[in-house]
This record gives structure tokens, C-alpha cells and sequence, in this order.
């Protein structure tokens, strides 16, 4: 493994053990917040949040995966890597819920055995690959990769998997292919909200073909050495590093190659605010809030000073040149 964590005898003290620098460099906003409720509501949230952390299964307590050390360009940042609890207890995943502590709550439900992922479409070779299929395509990759939401959070989590790429090359796209769109699990019976209108069901997400080729496009079966928890995505998703988090399709069940751009979950919902390249740019702002900084989770708690947001979340030297002439405000 390439990172080490509480299991080798140094813990970290967690965000609730101090006091975060913010919350008495930032005294007047604080105030601002109390005199309109809106305080109470968020630290009862965050609360919430850390409470549940605290209980979350930790490193070593899931199958462990064996993974080779990534040697692709930009795979792994030096950044510090996001504690497993923190990780694992916010996420996006709305099939169990839209606050970010309902998927850990709520995706005990989830089935993950058997799974199959079908690939169709415009391919040579379309097929229907059990999950043990899939992860014998390539070796599994630790990848150490920044995740940055569009609501204004960001992780760094160590992710295992390997290239999209070995998939896609195993299914020999045609000529006319030129997207990949990726359909997920859309279960009422193991997926609470399932069914609710935040949504058009299932799940869709498409990349460019050039976007689902590159080496860091990530079919990813882990993280933190182990198999994904199920509300992280399991068994199967993807992680595209320089996009916001849910261009990463998570429990995918299909593959499928067109020659048009597929329609996106979030793009159908609400066009104005989630383009189909959802690239990380700071200087796009989302209609409802500004791109230009973030919040690191697990970092001094709630009232954190942000980071600057990083163009393409500082894949830019990988990944820049496949936009080049693109209009990125127009093409968000």
C-alpha cells in the first residue's frame, strides 16, 4: 500500500477533537449565521455527519484488494489522503438519499453479488462480464486522486481499479463510436429513493471518447486497499479525476457506445446548471454559487478556510490538451 493510516499505531486527531482556526477567525459570520437560524441547521447537520463517521467501518474490516503501485503520469498526488470515516460517511449518491450522510445509512441495502456489467452498442464485440470478468482485465492500481464536488467539497481518496481504457479496447469500438454513456443500477426494491423526481431513473453518464480512453479515466473496484462500500459506489464505478464528482458514475450495470451524445441525469435535470463536460473550472461559475474556491472535508471541521479551486482540480497538465479550442464557458 502506498499510504499508511491509523493502523500503524500514529492517529490523527479528528476534526471534532479541536477547534477549528476558522470558527474564531470568523466570529462575525458566525454571529450573522445565529441571527438568522441558519447556524443551527448547519452544525446540527455537521453534527450529524461526524457522529455517524465515528461508527463507520474502518480500513481492514471489508475484503482487502491486492494493488500494484500506479504508473500512470499524474495518479497519485502528494496531497494528504482523506481519513476512511470522512471518505465514506459524505457522499453523493442519490438512489439512498439526498443528504450526504443517507447513503452510509441507507445502502446497507444495496446487492452486490452476483453483478454483471453488459457492454453493447456500436462495438465489435458486445458482451455481458461478471464483476470477477472485469477485474481480471487489468492489474488493480492504487490511484491517490483529488475528488472535487460541484457543490464546493473536495477529497483526496486512494481509489483502486485500472483504466477505462483496457475495457474499451477489449470491446473494439467502431469507427462511428464516439461517446461511451454509462447506465446504473435503478433497483426500487435495494434503492430507497429510487422513484423520487429529483431524477429521471437510472442514472445516466457519458465522456467523450477521447475523455473515456484517457489513462486516467478510472474503472475503479476499491478504495483505501479494499472493495468499495456501497455507498461509494459498489461494486463497480468510475472516478474521472478532472471533472466534478458525478460525472463518476457509481454501481454501473451498463457500458454503451454511440455515435451521439448521450443524454446525462443531471444535464436532463437542470441544463442551465450541470453541461455534459462538466469540467472543474473556477472560473465557471455555477448559477447558484461560485466555482472559485472549495472546502477540503476532514479538515478543521465545518468552518474551514477554503482552497483556491484548481483548473481540470489540477489535472491540467494531463488532461488540458484534449480541450484545446474548446470555448470552456460555453462548453461547461
Amino acid at each position: 500500500m502506498l499510504i499508511r493510516t491509523d493502523r500503524d499505531g500514529f492517529q490523527h486527531p479528528h476534526a471534532s477533537e479541536i477547534t477549528p482556526r476558522a470558527v474564531y477567525e470568523d466570529r462575525r459570520q458566525l454571529l450573522k449565521w445565529m441571527a438568522t437560524g441558519v447556524a443551527g441547521a448547519a452544525l446540527a447537520t455537521w453534527a450529524q455527519r461526524e457522529a455517524l463517521a465515528q461508527q463507520v467501518q474502518r480500513p481492514g474490516k471489508l475484503a482487502p484488494l491486492t494493488v500494484v503501485r500506479s504508473a500512470v503520469p499524474g495518479a497519485v498526488t502528494m496531497e494528504k489522503v482523506t481519513e476512511y470515516k470522512d471518505a465514506s460517511t459524505y457522499n453523493n449518491f442519490y438512489e439512498f438519499g439526498t443528504d450526504k450522510s443517507d447513503p452510509a445509512q441507507n445502502a446497507h441495502t444495496l446487492k452486490t453479488k452476483p453483478w454483471t456489467v453488459e457492454v453493447e452498442g456500436l462495438v465489435r464485440k458486445p458482451a455481458k462480464y461478471t464483476l470477477e470478468d472485469l477485474m481480471k482485465m487489468g492489474a488493480q492500481e492504487e490511484r491517490i486522486y483529488r475528488l472535487r464536488c460541484v457543490e464546493g467539497w473536495s477529497m483526496v481518496v486512494p481509489w483502486v481499479g485500472f483504466s477505462l481504457s483496457k475495457l474499451v479496447e477489449k470491446v473494439e469500438p467502431l469507427g462511428n463510436a464516439k461517446y461511451v454513456e454509462f447506465l446504473t443500477l435503478a433497483d426500487k426494491a435495494t434503492m430507497p429513493f429510487v422513484g423520487s423526481r429529483v431524477l429521471d431513473w437510472p442514472y445516466a453518464e457519458g465522456l467523450r471518447m477521447d475523455e473515456a480512453m484517457h489513462p486516467l479515466t478510472l474503472l475503479t473496484f476499491g478504495m483505501y486497499g479494499e472493495v468499495l462500500p456501497n455507498q461509494n459506489g459498489a461494486p463497480v464505478r468510475l472516478v474521472v479525476p478532472w471533472k466534478y464528482g458525478f460525472k463518476s458514475a457509481k454501481s454501473i450495470v451498463k457500458i454503451r457506445f454511440t455515435e451521439q451524445m448521450p443524454k446525462t441525469a443531471w444535464n436532463k435535470a437542470a441544463a442551465n446548471e450541470y453541461g455534459f463536460y462538466s469540467n472543474v473550472n473556477p472560473e465557471v461559475d455555477h448559477p447558484r454559487w461560485s466555482q472559485a474556491t472549495e472546502r477540503r472535508i476532514g479538515e478543521d471541521g465545518l468552518f474551514a478556510k477554503k482552497r483556491k479551486t484548481l483548473m481540470f482540480n489540477g489535472y491540467e497538465p494531463q488532461v488540458g490538451q484534449m480541450y484545446a479550442g474548446l470555448d470552456l464557458k460555453k462548453n461547461f
